[in-house]
């Protein structure tokens, strides 16, 4: 005989939803007043990523100088470790969030993704060459691919669902900080000591132990799914099929229809600033810190955007946003002045990452269960990371093969196509929260 009992909701936990499909889309509006808008779970999970992106954004910011100029190697050797970068972690993000949906133990799948990149710095502190750098770029990539979608699917979990993308909005941003400060951190240490390359290598180490731990002591093991009380004396209850239809049925099938076909005319920004700098001295010259302005630009507008999707719906949001991605192509395609061309460039790359990244998170959470919304999470990031990565190859052979406006030309009118197809397959969705519950 077993007792089905339902977790006691930590402190800043809402009560979880009903488990169907039928019941999350119908699920009343919690928009109670003097509530805070984000959990202290959220704001701690955001300092975690903080220090983490610190710690990853430093490395990464002077990798191209330390792989070539230090180290020796060739471009082409620095080519494979970006490869590895960009898409190892696409291979591990589903297995992240199945493994916390089946374990119901999101911390601390998270907490193992998390330790593995702090371990991987050790990495860069004892071995040099290609061999240790490719270990420590797939161990780091590997972590970062495990932890994100239980991550997503904590936030979740202590979340208010009618201020859902809000919260993923502060995650964002505190995020974004971090990924701001990174490279600065890096540079800096590099003004003083000019060969200071360990030092970095040790300050980003410091900065990814003190995150886990902060995880590990702060952060609750919130978990959602209701487990059975054993009688003394009753057998074992049968071990519950994973329903892997949730993945390929309903609207989740839709955002993640429309997120691939986003993603496959999301080129990246590395591509935007080699534009910029092909025909401007002025990018030319604060090249290194274009990424912090990208940045900048995203914890700024992260929380507006995330409460705009609150309030009129997360699939408006994440389609109209990629508006701001086709600006930023054409403004770095068409004839405008170099330094006007430049900082909008980053505004608008900064507002499309604002209104896509945490917000399809946020719709995405809300069309899974509670005890599959790990895999589900996992499989929106996997969708968005293997486009891109094929969006990146294709541009460049495109770009070789016609020039560089040219191929941002292209780029930009099959993105005026897909913004309206997009549209058309999540138009379902495309209703504010209340509407879409009626």
């Amino acid at each position: 005989m077993y007792i089905s009992l339902a977790n006691r909701p930590a402190p800043d936990q809402p009560p979880a939803p009903p488990d169907t499909p039928d019941a999350l889309a119908t699920a009343p509006s919690r928009r109670s007043r003097g509530r805070r808008t984000v959990s202290s779970t959220v704001v701690t999970l955001g300092v975690v990523s903080l220090l983490t992106d610190i710690s990853s954004e430093s490395v990464t910011a002077i990798l191209p100088l330390y792989v070539t100029g230090v180290l020796g190697l060739s471009t082409i050797a620095f080519g494979v470790l970006d490869g590895l970068y960009q898409g190892v972690s696409a291979v591990v993000r589903i297995a992240g969030g199945y493994v916390a949906d089946r374990s119901d133990q999101p911390k601390w799948v998270a907490f193992a993704g998390y330790a593995l990149a702090a371990v991987a710095r050790v990495g860069l502190l004892i071995g040099s060459g290609f061999a240790a750098l490719t270990a420590v770029v797939t161990a780091d990539r590997i972590g970062k691919g495990v932890r994100t979608a239980p991550r997503d699917a904590l936030i979740t979990a202590v979340s208010d669902p009618a201020r859902l993308a809000s919260a993923f909005g502060v995650h964002r941003m505190l995020d974004n900080i971090g990924a701001a400060v990174g490279p600065l951190l890096a540079f800096a240490i590099l003004l003083v000591i000019p060969d200071g390359y360990l030092t970095v290598f040790v300050a980003s180490f410091a900065f990814a132990a003190v995150g886990v731990v902060i995880l590990g002591l702060v952060v609750p093991n919130v978990r959602t799914r209701r487990r059975p009380v054993r009688v003394t004396g009753a057998p074992h209850p049968p071990r519950e099929k994973f329903p892997w239809h949730v993945l390929g049925r309903g609207p989740l099938r839709r955002v993640l229809a429309a997120a691939g076909i986003l993603g496959l005319l999301t080129i990246g920004d590395g591509f935007v600033y080699l534009v910029l700098l092909e025909r401007s001295d002025f990018a030319a010259h604060w090249f290194p810190l274009l990424y912090v302005g990208t940045n900048v630009a995203f914890l700024a507008f992260a929380v507006p955007l995330g409460r705009l999707a609150d309030r009129f719906g997360s699939a408006r949001v994440f389609v109209l946003g990629h508006a701001a991605l086709l600006a930023t192509y054409l403004t770095a395609a068409l004839p405008i002045a170099d330094v006007a061309a430049t900082i909008l460039c980053l505004l608008f790359l900064g507002v499309f990452y604002a209104a896509t990244d945490g917000v399809l998170a946020a719709l995405t959470a809300q069309l899974t269960l509670p005890r599959t919304r790990g895999t589900g999470l996992g499989a929106a990031q996997t969708v968005v990371a293997v486009a891109r990565f094929v969006s990146a190859a294709g541009f460049g052979v495109l770009w070789f093969t016609i020039g560089r406006e040219s191929s941002m030309l292209v780029v930009a009118g099959l993105l005026v196509v897909a913004i309206p197809t997009a549209a058309l397959l999540l138009r379902p969705l495309l209703g504010a929260p209340e509407e879409a519950r009626t």
